[in-house]
């Protein structure tokens, strides 16, 4: 069992078949989906599920605070399953791949008073862009 079933099921979140297809399809490190990608998956293992079900059935698990979605420039969203485990991400600028990164150090830190702007900041995200190995 995924932790994202875990999870969930611990929440209460009924787990109706087609949740906990879309769910395992989310199932794994550097799981970086699109929804179309979701349904693409989930059709193999239940072909009856429809886009709009996955669809809906993502937006739920981010509004749970299960899934994390990824907004990518010039692409569609990805759903990332390791919203309980802190990390950034690393994109390649060309064919769009994600890989979790757990970089040293405290971003957040990083970030001088002077800089704040009297904010109180809870929370940072980096993203690391570049080439993957396969477009460089």
């Amino acid at each position: 069992m995924s932790d994202l079933l875990e999870r969930l099921r611990g929440r209460g979140w009924r787990m109706t078949s087609q949740r906990r297809v879309v769910a395992e399809v989310l199932d794994g490190d550097h799981v970086h989906l699109t929804a179309d990608e979701v349904h693409a998956r989930a059709t193999q293992r239940l072909p009856e599920i429809s886009r709009a079900t996955v669809y809906n059935t993502l937006g739920e698990m981010v509004s749970l605070g299960e899934v994390i979605e990824v907004p990518t420039v010039g692409r569609a969203k990805r759903y990332d399953p390791n919203a309980h485990h802190p990390h950034q991400h690393l994109v390649c600028s060309y064919c769009g791949t994600i890989r979790d990164v757990h970089p040293t150090g405290n971003p957040l830190a990083d970030l001088p008073a002077e800089e704040r702007f009297g904010f109180t900041v809870s929370e940072v995200e980096v993203t690391y862009r570049g080439l993957c190995p396969s477009c460089a």
